[in-house]
Order: C-alpha cells, then sequence, then structure tokens
C-alpha cells in the first residue's frame, strides 16, 4: 500500500550472503555515555563506542572505541578496541590500542597492540604486547685474533711510522 512494498524489496540484498559477507568493524561512533554525574555499578557489553565522564565499577567491553574523561573514576576488567584514557582507570586492561593522555592514570596490567603515553601520564603496572615482532639477532663479538708474528706492538711513548710497508717484489 502507498508504495512500501517496492520499497523494501529494493534495499533488500539480492542473497543472504551478500549481507553477511561485508566485514564486522568497530564503530567510531560514542554511541553510549556515562555523564559526570552519573554512578553505574555493573557490567557493560557494547558493539558501539562507549565515553566515560561519571564513575563506573564492574565490567566494560565493548568492540569499539572507549574514551575515558578527565573526569572519570573507573574500577573495572576492561576490553575494548581503542582506548583513550584521560582519567583514573583501576583494574587490568585489553585492547588493540590504549593512549594514556597527560591526566591519565592507570593502575593495572596491560595487555595491548600499540601503546602510547603521554608526557605526564601516571602508569602503574605491566604490560604486555602481542605483535608479531621478532627480536633482532645479536651475533655475539667475535674472538679477537692474536697479532701475526710480522707485528710488533711499540712500547708507550714510541713514535710509530704510520706509512704502510712496501713489499720488494721478486724480480
Amino acid at each position: 500500500m502507498f508504495g512500501r512494498e517496492s520499497k523494501r524489496a529494493e534495499k533488500r540484498p539480492s542473497t543472504p550472503a551478500a549481507a553477511s559477507a561485508a566485514p564486522v568493524t568497530p564503530t567510531a561512533r560514542i554511541e553510549t555515555v556515562i555523564g559526570p554525574n552519573a554512578h553505574f555499578r555493573g557490567d557493560l557489553i557494547s558493539e558501539g563506542g562507549i565515553r566515560i565522564d561519571g564513575i563506573f565499577e564492574g565490567n566494560l567491553e565493548t568492540a569499539g572505541n572507549l574514551v575515558i574523561g578527565e573526569s572519570a573514576k573507573v574500577i573495572a576488567e576492561i576490553r575494548a578496541n581503542n582506548i583513550s584514557i584521560s582519567g583514573a582507570v583501576k583494574g587490568n586492561i585489553i585492547g588493540n590500542r590504549v593512549e594514556v593522555l597527560e591526566t591519565g592514570r592507570v593502575w593495572g596490567d596491560l595487555t595491548v597492540n600499540s601503546l602510547l603515553v603521554s608526557e605526564g601520564a601516571y602508569l602503574r603496572g605491566q604490560t604486555t604486547m602481542h605483535a608479531d615482532i621478532e627480536p633482532p639477532l645479536i651475533e655475539p663479538p667475535k674472538p679477537r685474533t692474536a697479532p701475526s708474528a710480522s707485528a710488533t706492538i711499540p712500547a708507550p711513548g714510541t713514535i710509530v711510522d704510520v706509512e704502510p710497508e712496501r713489499r720488494e717484489e721478486a724480480i
């Protein structure tokens, strides 16, 4: 009625496989906000971005990005894609990229792929990076060879001629 059926048919993907073939990427949009006057206790699980400016206690898990504002106080186990910390966090953090800004304070262990700690930030805990980077191979120093019999070591304080020795060729 009124042409709605034809519009619905046009918006549907032609095959169900085409709809599921698109990769799922975390959204950069902030969908959930805990304001500066809010105190939240419990588990927060989201597919979108989260911003915390108040007090949060519990477990926090998001496929999106997490922004912890300057006035925030968070006591939680955190698992998120990208995490930006300007406030106080007490708890372990697992994320792809963690950024602790100038006013950020973290007490807990980090498991990250990328870490950025700004000057003035506070971080107390262990950091584990799960990147596929191999450490460089360092060869042991080569043993020094003993000087040959023809080379003599001059006594200290002796003037040494630095011109190379000339070999006389046999004719």
